[in-house]
């Protein structure tokens, strides 16, 4: 069985000799930039909302111009992002989706329960769209809440092919606003995406612009002197790793690829408005639908309140700043008083860029952009996990948190990387001595994991990374999050309201790690890319618990089609639940999941190159 992977070096060539009409066109008629930016306050055209019960998408090459440079985006009716569908929970819905394109495409409804034909993805639940053919979508909406629909083919989700759902409660909203704004954030590029990954593939770090320079070491020599400056560097070196390696694609511009943030289709310059009266609660419809980027969002001036979390509701809880990973979503309520603009600010994860938008009273106004904060170094946390925490859970990165606190571990980093050897050896697996000596660290992590159990699967050429004792805390904010002096979201502040859909207890857990390597760009479940593995089993009805060790030192947003993820606390209670749920580097998380939903479903990353890198696997319920 073979995932959708249509023809993409044809269709390239077919944009590029598109595009190439287009320019022509456009320049005889006198044409300025053209493209979907219609979602701006202000501006002559209002959002474009479609509300019912019946909706007809077309999915067609659109030219647009995000950059400043004229494009084709693969667009759905004719804009980027794709429109905003507004449902009602309880209805039936019918979605004619017809394929303009010259290749296979398809549209996945994220986080939606619907029966497995209806789910999009070419190879599981269908064959796809074919080109100039018309599939029809229906189903019955059995939630409520703010989700998202895009592309399951290939790479035209970065291409533009994504949009927002908002699905309104059959009896209101249990949180009442006067006004909402969907809040969508993305990324774009300039260059084909197939050019992005052939990247990737042949240099890992093509994209990383944060390395360390000799500035950085100087700085480091006046800080902690010589001897520790050298073995800090040396650590890195024999690990063949980057202390900086957030993200796999960023905004620099680098041998002609264009990288750019957005928010609901525009850029940091082109300042997407959404408007307010002072006074009103505003509720903001956040969601992330970036192909590869984990953003950082906060509001410099208003303080939120956290009131859903992937469309569930949760207790309502007040933050300065949140971090949302790629395919999740948060609606936040704001309160903005002053007859002022407010700058919504959201910076990468890596802090190679940002977007900013406004909220604002009238149209035109504009409030100060902050800096970017400054990134900083990985953990022995983020590397080691439990093994490398020094304090309890939340504070458990004491002396790591200025990203350089790996100066003074010259004894653990001697003992820790004969075992972490990326190309030859099993990871860690030969670390019980040190595994030993760390116990008291480790035991003071909120709740102790069981034994971690390496597949044999994972030792072998494709992973470069083990970890032996992850972290299991859930209040950690992330890298480049930690003691920033601003109140920071994180999973251990969510809390779902009305518990539980399923108060049965798991009766099986299967447990899969996140694995790769990242100088190959290649990535895994138990070192098996999709093309290697076999399907995992659900028994219909069942109630098991998946648990996900992230073997990795990037965070993976790991992604259950079909079926609700109820997250764990460390001492194994319901917390909160998701349809998306993010794995830091080192971290082990536990679900409950209820196999109530016969068919084949995907399992996979939501970081698209690293899906298509192999992070995929079949879920089977029968």
């Amino acid at each position: 069985m073979k995932r959708d992977f249509s023809q993409h070096g044809g269709a390239n060539l077919w944009r590029r000799r598109f595009l190439q009409g287009l320019g022509s066109v456009g320049a005889a008629a006198g044409l300025g930039p053209v493209g979907g930016f219609a979602w701006a306050a202000g501006e002559a055209e209002p959002p474009r909302v479609l509300r019912g019960t019946e909706f007809n998408l077309d999915i067609a090459p659109t030219p647009v111009n995000i950059t400043g440079a004229p494009r084709i985006a693969t667009a759905v009716n004719g804009q980027v992002p794709a429109p905003i569908l507004y449902w009602r929970q309880g209805d039936t819905i019918t979605l004619r989706v017809t394929n303009r394109m010259p290749d296979i495409s398809s549209i996945h409804w994220h986080g939606i329960l619907l029966p497995a034909g209806m789910d999009g993805v070419p190879g599981l639940s269908f064959n796809g769209i074919a080109p100039g053919e018309t599939f029809v979508y229906r189903f019955d909406v059995k939630q409520s809440g703010t989700y998202w629909y895009h592309s399951h083919s290939r790479f035209q989700e970065q291409a533009g092919l994504y949009g927002p759902i908002v699905i309104e409660p059959r009896g209101g909203e249990r949180v009442r606003a006067d006004r909402e704004h969907v809040v969508m954030l993305s990324d774009w590029t300039d260059d084909e995406p197939e050019h992005l990954f052939a990247l990737l593939k042949k240099s890992s770090d093509f994209f990383n612009f944060n390395r360390p320079t000799v500035g950085d070491f100087m700085r480091d020599v006046s800080e902690m002197g010589l001897g520790q400056a050298v073995e800090k560097r040396k650590m890195w070196s024999t690990m063949r790793m980057m202390p900086t390696d957030f993200s796999d694609i960023t905004v620099a511009t680098r041998s002609g690829v264009s990288f750019a943030y957005l928010v609901n289709g525009h850029s940091a310059e082109r300042n997407w408005t959404g408007l307010f009266r002072p006074g009103e609660k505003v509720r903001l419809r956040f969601i992330n639908g970036s192909a590869t980027t984990i953003f950082d969002v906060r509001i410099p001036g208003l303080k939120m309140t956290v009131i859903a979390a992937d469309g569930q509701d949760v207790e309502p809880v007040a933050v300065d700043e949140f971090r949302i990973s790629v395919a999740e979503t948060y609606d936040v309520l704001v309160e903005p008083r002053d007859d002022r603009a407010y700058t919504l600010f959201a910076q990468s994860i890596g802090r190679s860029g940002y977007v900013r938008g406004t909220l604002a009273p009238r149209p035109g106004m504009q409030a100060e952009v902050p800096a970017m904060d400054k990134a900083e170094w990985l953990t022995m946390t983020d590397m080691m996990g439990a093994m490398g925490s020094m304090g309890g859970a939340g504070g458990g990165m004491a002396g790591m948190q200025d990203g350089k606190g790996m100066g003074d571990m010259k004894g653990m980093e001697q003992s820790a990387m004969p075992g972490m050897d990326h190309s030859k050896m099993p990871g860690m697996s030969d670390m019980a001595g040190m595994q030993g000596s760390m116990q008291g660290m480790a035991s003071r992590e909120s709740s102790k994991p069981p034994p971690v159990r390496h597949a044999r699967t994972e030792y072998g050429p494709n992973v470069d990374m083990h970890v032996n004792m992850p972290r299991t805390n859930l209040d950690d904010p992330g890298i480049n999050l930690r003691n920033n002096g601003r109140r920071v979201l994180t999973y251990a502040d969510l809390h779902t309201i009305g518990g539980p859909l399923d108060s049965r207890l798991p009766t099986r857990d299967i447990e899969l790690h996140l694995t790769g390597h990242m100088m190959r760009f290649v990535w895994s479940f138990d070192g098996q890319k999709f093309s290697e593995s076999m399907p995992v089993h659900f028994r219909y009805g069942e109630r098991l618990r998946l648990v996900l060790v992230n073997d990795s030192m990037m965070n993976h947003p790991i992604h259950l089609h079909g079926m609700w993820g109820e997250l764990e606390s460390p001492d194994g209670k319901f917390q909160v639940r998701k349809h998306t749920i993010n794995v830091q580097p080192a971290q082990r998380v536990t679900y409950r999941v209820t196999a109530d939903a016969l068919g084949r479903w995907a399992y996979h990353c939501h970081l698209l190159y690293h899906m298509e890198a192999g992070m995929f696997r079949e879920m089977v319920v029968s």
